[in-house]
This record gives structure tokens, sequence and C-alpha cells, in this order.
């Protein structure tokens, strides 16, 4: 298949599914809020591309979720070209994805982080994944949560599952304080065996990611909380924070390749504490 239908089926579906997902949530806020959307470019003075973010602030069940959208393409800066795949035989890349982070108003819905990602190098290969912080114990609540994933996973082979866990496990890990960021979820990179496959598992990764925070949501919306609640939340955010500022791959890449700054750092928290 030509590179460029492979683009372009990659990109569509992203953009697709950041409609859908953004749909979701509107309905799930009564069709009362809508989203502030921002469109950017990577380079004015170049047709690099860009993208569009989406968010929603003090919501009555999000407090703010950001849906963002890109497609770019550049050069990648030489201190990085030997970091990625293919890059330090050319520094040209083209990338799409779509990247979504929940932080709810009700702490009993726990904060939530999706992304899927197509790069093209000299190489060319997906990666993405999900992850789920709760800022309390509900071990039904997780039990449920990788059940469903394991049954997405075997759909496409019976050892994604477990290898995809191991990996979000140790990525969505905070070293400094010895403990993880939350329960977990599937976290996979450099899929590029089979394009058809490959795309065929990330689609349905977006598809179940859908159904699992509509699910969450409607489980939990009605659910008593106290201040106590919340002030454990915002503890737990600001774990969340130090995460994607210190470790996440996802922000130095797009920092560090001349990404839209509001867009990137939309995963950060509207409230956050420290002890």
């Amino acid at each position: 298949m030509d590179l460029n239908i492979k683009k372009d089926l990659a990109s569509n579906w992203f953009k697709l599914l950041q409609n859908a997902i953004c749909d979701d949530i509107i309905k799930l806020e009564k069709n009362k809020l809508k989203f502030k959307s921002t469109t950017w470019k990577r380079n004015k003075d170049k047709d690099e591309g860009g993208g569009e973010y989406r968010i929603i602030k003090d919501g009555k069940i999000f407090e703010k979720v950001g849906v963002n959208f890109s497609k770019v393409d550049g050069k990648f800066p030489i201190e990085f070209q030997n970091k990625i795949p293919g890059a330090s035989k050319d520094p040209r890349f083209w990338a799409s994805g779509i990247s979504v982070v929940m932080h709810m108003k009700n702490p009993n819905i726990p904060a939530m982080h999706f992304n899927t990602r197509y790069i093209c190098t000299t190489q060319n290969w997906f990666g993405g994944g999900m992850d789920v912080t709760p800022s309390s114990k509900d071990i039904n609540e997780k039990k449920k949560f990788h059940k469903t994933l394991k049954s997405m996973c075997d759909r496409h082979n019976k050892n994604y599952y477990k290898k995809y866990k191991k990996w979000c496990d140790e990525y969505f890990y905070l070293p400094h304080r010895n403990e993880a960021r939350g329960i977990g979820g599937i976290f996979f990179d450099y899929k590029k065996k089979n394009f058809e496959k490959d795309f065929q598992f990330v689609r349905d990764v977006g598809v179940t990611f859908q159904m699992i925070f509509n699910d969450i949501i409607k489980r939990k919306i009605k659910k008593k909380w106290t201040l106590k609640d919340k002030e454990m939340q915002y503890i737990k955010r600001g774990r969340y924070a130090e995460f994607n500022l210190l470790y996440d791959r996802g922000t130095k890449f797009g920092l560090q390749t001349g990404g839209n700054v509001e867009g990137i750092l939309m995963s950060l928290p509207p409230i956050a504490k420290w002890k």
C-alpha cells in the first residue's frame, strides 16, 4: 500500500475519532457545554501541518477535558535524530495522532488518558495506549477495566494484553516516588509489521476507550463524595502533573518538535495540590 494512503487512512481516523469522542462528551454534559476549539500551525513560515485541540472546563462531569488532533511534518533537531527509529538516516518526519485527557469533577470518577498515533520517518509505526488514574481504590473497577482491555487485545493477538499491560505498568511509573501513576492499562509503540492488522488494532483501541469512559462515568456519576475525597483527588493530580512534566515521552516529543504548547500541556489538571 502506498505510504500516502496509509497516512491519509490514519490521520482521517484520528480526526473522525476526535469528533466522535467530543460528541460523546457533549452528550454526557446534556448538551449544555461547548468545546473551545483552537487550531494551530506547526510553523507559520512553512507548510508543516498543525492540528486542533478542543477543551471543556467546569462541566457537571468534566472539570477539564482536552481532545487534541495533530498532523504535522518537518525535520527532527540534531539532538533528537538518534533517539527516533529511522531518523538518523533521514531527519524528516510525518506524524499524526489523537490525545485525550479527562479530569473529573466527581473524585469517585478516575482521570482517564488515551492516545494513538502514526509516525513516519524512514520507518513507519503506530503507538499509543490508555490508562486510568483513580484517586481512591476500587478493586471491582480495576478488574472490569482490565478485563475489557484483555478481551479487546485478545481479538487481535493473545500475547498483546500481557505485553502491553507490562509496558504500561513500567511506563506510567514515578521512580522518584516509587509508585505507579494509576491502575495501569495498555501501552504500545513501534507497531510496524503489518499496516492493515496494526491499524485495525489501533481503531479497536480507540473504540474501546469510548466504551470504557462512557461506562465508568455513567456508573459513577451519581456516587456521593466529600471534601476529603476532593482533597485526595487534588493530591493524586499532583502526581499526574509530576509524571507528565518529568517523564512523559509525548510531552517531550511535542515540545522538542515545535508542537503547540497549550495543546501539549492540556493534559495538566486545572487544580492540583501537594502536601
